[in-house]
């Protein structure tokens, strides 16, 4: 949060990159460095440095599924039960617990298609 008060978001974001590099290659990992901006991108997305836990990143989701599968499972769904959300089922998580497809790639595109054939048999 310092270097985010004194030099700015950008310079919080290229600390973190550098930050969490440093820690794998110290455990002898090796990660594609366009994961770890990914990770820092999400913890700076908003203009402040918000950390990934129950607290920030992982607790402020939209979706009641996917809050609850992070951590703290009872108390995420019971409040949402309480304040009576309810989930859209907009997200990867949420499909996955359910078991239905993805709204990603493939997942994401409905198409309707006639064939020729069904449309002569109807004439």
């Amino acid at each position: 949060h310092e270097i985010a008060k004194t030099l700015g978001v950008e310079a919080s974001r290229n600390a973190l990159v550098n930050e969490a590099k440093g820690v794998l290659e110290e455990q002898g990992l090796d990660v594609d460095t366009r994961h770890v901006m990914l990770v820092a991108d999400m913890m700076t997305s908003t203009g402040e440095v918000q950390q990934i836990g129950r607290h920030g990143i992982s607790g402020k989701k939209s979706s009641v599924l996917a809050r609850a599968a992070f951590e703290i499972t009872v108390p995420n769904i019971v409040e949402a039960a309480v304040k009576g959300e309810s989930d859209p089922l907009a997200g990867v998580t949420e499909n996955v617990i359910v078991g239905q497809s993805i709204p990603i790639g493939t997942g994401l595109v409905e198409l309707y298609m006639s064939t020729l054939e069904k449309t002569e048999k109807k004439k």
